[in-house]
């Protein structure tokens, strides 16, 4: 059997398939095509008012893809709401070759317990074109995933995304505005993001609301640029 490169894998996203595991303990991978998409429109996210509270407390340190593999083996971590998962070592094989090819991101939350910094959340995904495909998150302590999903949209937003993929829509998620649509829309939605360009930015200008500009309030996105080739 051919093994799976980081080439083949994003080509399988700009078919808008994905691969999983049966378990962190399976070595094998299966692709996956749901009939309804989880998505988040970048033009209606939703930031909870409590949830604004504390980003502008400034409650975690936010860095972006200084981490990756911490967040990976944290989005891997087993919980009493996650008691297994579906990121195994070939997972993070080749997801690890796409943060170091430019082509997934991380955002990762830090918080000084008082014995120095550590991460207690964040989350992952795939860049192509101008479309995002977030693949997991965790949090050790409360918020820290929902932080960095709100700093993912304000840099999507910036960078010029048209669409952010979250593959299944989760109570926690929908609280953000997200939304499942067809299959059909979904693919004609990607390849009209692929059709663009983004850049993904791992810093935010000094004294940026994030709230209101992952919410469109502040930093209007830049325009996407559209691919010549």
């Amino acid at each position: 059997m051919t093994r799976l490169t980081s080439e083949l894998l994003l080509q399988a996203y700009a078919a808008g398939i994905f691969p999983m595991a049966e378990s962190a303990d399976d070595p094998g991978l299966f692709w996956v095509d749901p009939t309804r998409r989880g998505i988040i429109p970048l033009d209606a996210f939703h930031v909870p008012r409590r949830l604004k509270r504390v980003l502008r407390r400034g409650v975690f340190e936010v860095r972006c893809d200084t981490d990756f593999a911490g967040v990976m083996r944290g989005c891997g971590e087993a919980s009493e709401t996650r008691p297994s998962t579906w990121i195994n070592a070939e997972i993070i094989r080749l997801y690890t070759a796409l943060a170091s090819q430019g082509q997934a991101h991380c955002v990762e939350c830090w918080l000084d317990d008082g014995n120095g910094r550590g991460l207690v959340g964040g989350l992952y995904g795939v860049s192509l074109g101008a479309a995002f495909f977030g693949e997991s998150m965790f949090s050790r302590v409360t918020d820290a995933s929902k932080i960095a999903l709100v700093h993912l949209v304000a840099r999507l937003r910036i960078g010029g995304y048209r669409l952010l993929d979250t593959q299944f829509v989760t109570p926690h998620l929908a609280q953000f505005g997200a939304v499942e649509v067809s299959r059909a829309r979904y693919h004609r939605r990607l390849a009209e993001a692929l059709r663009y360009s983004a850049r993904f930015p791992r810093e935010l200008p000094a004294g940026l609301d994030v709230a209101a500009a992952a919410a469109g309030g502040e930093a209007a996105p830049m325009h996407s640029s559209r691919l010549t080739s």
